[in-house]
């Protein structure tokens, strides 16, 4: 009988494979094996507006159409610059558009002098958080507003920091825009106040909009993707992440594929590491929008009600913009469900606590990295009993491998003879083939979902460990830890029974080496964690092979 553990193995390694083709696909647009090829947009779907919402290749009309002429996105009008101890927005007097966010804290992957720019509007990047009014004759993020004079930084000793910009008295309504930054915090409160300067009620409802282009942010690895794009959450449908290429294959007046409608509920836009999101915590009825505005051009929208505005009334809607990092507990903290920006993927039920748990021992030790190898040593203790079983197995198999190994020479040509005779040794043995395969998939989940929780964390970026390694979420600058991930991954094989063929033996030492190549180009973080797997798995089996004599 063929060892059982192998062939698992050798289902993992295929499936590895796959995916990481399937990966490698998608990261350079082209068609993957889960997913149609992307189809290219018809112009009435691209240059459509749903839920009324102003699209990027138009201005608005009276009605809350879109028009064809050209919309003035290359004339932002004045541009005011806003900085607080961890942000710095450029708001363009234009719409009161944010058009480039910069986060202070978190230096940029490619010039580490240099913050990260989540948002932005540049002839390689369309990145913008925009608000506006849809109703008959009502300014929109195309209005041109004014900023009022006032501080422009946050000055030492204050805590907080505005700047409101209005528009002129026209068509019978004014609109008013208030942005408050505070400090230390990402949450950016906004305060839209429609004033009715006119002698009728006026009908109006309101959109909260982020817009992108759909090409993934820099720094990304061929050998894992992370999911770029529009979300969307309600308590009735919880997380609903959609893809661009989704948005791509829509039809003019078909269904999105995600809830439209709640009385609760947020938009976001996501990338590794980082997110925007517009939240209204308030209950009240909000309608959800996706749309592709033009080649490569994506928004997500909140359309609120205002109701009817009288004559000589304001009507007042306050929201929040969120532009920063996906730190968990934070963003739990701002808005139900937002915490959930940070992708852990199927396994989120297994990866949260585990965060839980690699947070309050990074609370404990203070270093990401040694925070790591903790939480491998727990998961190693919570499932010591059900490796050493495996193990012992294994161990078993090692011993009677020489009597097996003559079997399958001797036996060669009567294959069923042998079986019989190898299952007689495997009971009078008690060896149970089968043994290493049960405790590798119990543990397999865990292991996965701290995977993903490690490629998530943005705490990680840029943090140290010891010595050469000065970020976590970066490849080894030497290459020391895939290093010797590898070699503990061939000791590993060293110590495991032999093969049932000469082929097979090969592959075995042919697979670390295969992953050791891919870990060449993972996060540092991630090649510690399974460093750390490695030599605990390592020492368990080499104590148990010691236990009962087995070499």
């Amino acid at each position: 009988m063929n060892d059982i553990r192998r062939n698992f193995l050798w289902v993992v390694f295929a499936m590895s494979l796959v995916l990481l083709w399937d990966a490698w696909n998608k990261h350079n647009g082209e068609p993957t094996l889960f997913g149609a090829p992307i189809a290219a947009t018809p112009a009435s779907a691209a240059s459509a507006a749903p839920g009324g919402v102003p699209a990027s290749a138009g201005q608005p009309t009276a009605g809350g159409a879109t028009a064809t002429v050209a919309a003035p996105a290359n004339d932002p009008g004045e541009l005011v610059v806003l900085q607080t101890d961890v942000l710095r927005l450029t708001l363009a007097s234009r719409g009161g558009d944010v058009v480039r966010a910069e986060l202070l804290a978190f230096p940029d992957d490619q010039d580490k002098s240099q913050p990260v720019v989540l948002m932005d509007r540049s002839a390689s990047r369309t990145y913008l958080a925009q608000t506006g009014f849809i109703g008959n004759g009502l300014p929109s993020h195309f209005t041109l507003l004014s900023a009022q004079p006032g501080e422009r930084t946050l000055k030492d000793g204050a805590g907080e920091l505005s700047v409101v910009f209005a528009s002129p008295d026209a068509g019978g309504v004014q609109w008013t825009k208030t942005f408050t930054l505070r400090r230390g915090q990402y949450a950016i409160d906004v305060k839209n106040e429609l004033r009715n300067t006119g002698a009728a009620a006026i009908d109006a409802q309101i959109y909260l909009q982020l817009q992108r282009d759909g090409t993934p942010p820099p720094g990304g690895s061929s050998f894992y993707s992370t999911f770029t794009g529009p979300a969307i959450y309600s308590d009735e449908k919880k997380f609903q992440k959609v893809e661009f290429s989704d948005i791509d294959k829509r039809k003019a007046g078909e269904a999105p594929g995600h809830i439209t409608k709640a009385q609760d509920g947020w938009v976001a836009m996501i990338q590794h590491y980082f997110t925007s999101a517009w939240l209204v915590n308030t209950a009240g009825a909000r309608e959800f929008v996706t749309k592709k505005d033009k080649d490569n051009l994506y928004s997500v929208a909140m359309v609120q009600p205002l109701g009817s505005v009288a004559p000589g009334a304001t009507a007042t809607h306050q929201a929040q913009l969120y532009v920063g990092p996906q730190e968990e507990n934070k963003l739990a903290a701002l808005a139900p469900g937002l915490e959930l920006v940070k992708d852990y993927g199927v396994l989120h039920i297994l990866a949260k606590p585990l965060f839980w748990v690699l947070d309050q021992l990074h609370k404990l030790i203070g270093n990401w990295g040694w925070a790591i190898v903790g939480l491998v040593v727990l998961l190693k203790i919570a499932f010591y009993w059900l490796n050493a079983s495996a193990y012992k197995s294994m161990a078993k198999m090692k011993a009677v491998n020489p009597r097996i190994q003559e079997l399958r020479e001797r036996l060669k040509d009567k294959p069923q003879e042998m079986q019989q005779e190898m299952m007689r040794i495997y009971r009078e043995e008690k060896v149970n083939p089968f043994g290493g395969c049960l405790p590798i998939f119990i543990q397999m989940p865990f292991f996965m979902a701290l995977y993903w929780v490690l490629m998530a964390t943005v705490e990680m970026r840029g943090a140290p460990w010891i010595w050469w390694i000065h970020d976590l979420a970066a490849i080894d600058p030497y290459y020391i830890l895939p290093a010797v991930m590898t070699a503990t991954s061939l000791l590993q094989v060293w110590l495991g029974p032999k093969a049932g063929d000469e082929m097979q033996q090969k592959m075995m030492w042919m697979m670390p080496l295969i992953f050791g190549v891919m870990f060449f180009f993972f996060p540092a973080g991630l090649v510690l964690y399974w460093l750390t797997n490695n030599i605990l798995s390592i020492a368990q089996q080499w104590f148990i092979n010691k236990r009962l004599g087995v070499n």
